[in-house]
């Protein structure tokens, strides 16, 4: 071996100790690797259980938002948006879907029963309210409301109307190993849930970003806005029913071009059934084959599950959906790709038999109620330049 090979390979294996990737090693060593279901069960639910519009579309989300309302025998039949290029996009891909004149045309229609929506965030709100108030539900992207304000508003508008009004979690709802972790957690794999550590990393991707979203006004913080989802996930993994903000912090630490946008948050919450950390950033480098590293760790009393959603860096395994569980006993790896998803027949049935299977309001109101203080309690980083 050439001296300037050998000190390669030094140098690469210090690295790699440095950065805490060693320390995979033992555990892919010893680890059994298995798939979490051997078939994925298909879902043939026939379409027309009811029927859905959607009213606005400035967010790609809305087309996983149809997929899983289609899943479970939703039948879109009217679309809605000002923007001609997003209408065009959304038509191609939909093409029997029928382009509404106005958003009034959709919510005035006696036949739908449900309206979808990506808009702007600080339009989902209202829109919301008025989708209620012509006695439809509603089913939104995430920031589903962006201020304190806003909330108590909806909240108060749902009581008296009674339809429901739910927010699209899909860090949780439509990620196949989070799924398996809830099964896992369910059946006490790792005892008691003590506390959820949620890392959510985004790309920033500027150049397709438009003006709303450098415009905290526009999408309420990052803590709000991509925060809704660890809150989501803090409440379902330790069944925490009341919980606390003990502390919050938000900063743009990158890019002063955009001096109304965060690019960094951080919380520590403590719950009537376990504490939490969350963590969101718009830091994923280009390097990445993904748009984010994100990870859940739920820690117990008798183990732990590590969910690597999007991909899996340190041990090789493609693509995401991987699940780590570590008990008294073994560690495991489980492939979680063949699972299904079952968000989308849930919600289905939530509108058609008034339960709420899919998720109960009170958790999706207190998910955002919680983003939501912690956004406005949050102290502004300041680092020495």
């Amino acid at each position: 071996m050439k001296p300037h090979d050998a000190l390669r390979r030094k140098l690469l294996k210090d690295t790699a100790r440095a950065s805490g990737l060693m320390l995979m090693s033992p555990l892919m060593a010893g680890a059994r690797s298995m798939e979490s279901t051997q078939k994925e069960k298909v879902l043939n639910i026939a379409p027309g259980r009811i029927k859905f519009g959607v009213v606005n579309i400035n967010h790609g989300h809305i087309y996983g938002m149809v997929e899983a309302v289609t899943r479970g025998g939703g039948e879109m039949v009217a679309v809605y948006a000002k923007e001609p290029d997003l209408l065009n996009a959304f038509h191609k891909r939909y093409p029997n879907c029928k382009i509404a004149k106005s958003e009034q045309e959709i919510l005035e229609d006696p036949s739908i029963q449900l309206v979808l929506s990506s808009g702007i965030p600080d339009q989902r709100a209202p829109l919301g309210i008025r989708v209620m108030q012509h006695g439809k539900d509603y089913l939104t992207d995430k920031p589903g409301i962006i201020t304190l304000e806003e909330f108590a508003q909806v909240k108060k508008v749902q009581k008296e109307t009674r339809r429901i009004y739910m927010i699209m979690y899909s860090e949780r709802l439509e990620n196949k190993a989070t799924i398996k972790a809830g099964e896992l957690v369910k059946q006490g794999a790792i005892g008691k849930v003590i506390q959820t550590v949620n890392l959510a990393p985004h790309r920033i991707s500027l150049t397709s970003r438009p003006d709303w979203f450098f415009d905290k006004k526009r999408y309420g913080g990052i803590l709000t806005d991509i925060g809704s989802h660890q809150f989501d996930q803090y409440l379902y993994f330790t069944g925490t029913t009341k919980a606390e903000v003990l502390m919050s912090q938000t900063g743009n630490v990158h890019y002063p071009q955009y001096p109304h946008f965060e690019d960094f948050g951080d919380v520590m919450l403590s719950g009537n059934g376990g504490t939490g950390y969350i963590r969101v950033d718009w830091f994923t480098p280009d390097g990445l084959d993904t748009w984010g590293d994100g990870r859940l760790t739920i820690l117990g009393t008798d183990g732990y599950i590590e969910v690597r959603k999007n991909t899996d860096v340190a041990s090789g395994n493609k693509g995401g959906n991987h699940l780590y569980l570590v008990n008294q006993k073994e560690m495991i790896h489980m492939d979680c790709n063949k699972e299904t998803l079952p968000f989308g027949p849930l919600f289905v049935d939530d509108i058609i038999n008034r339960t709420e299977t899919a998720m109960p309001q009170a958790d999706c109101f207190l998910a955002t109620e919680l983003a939501l203080i912690a956004q406005k309690k949050a102290r502004p980083m300041t680092f020495k330049k």
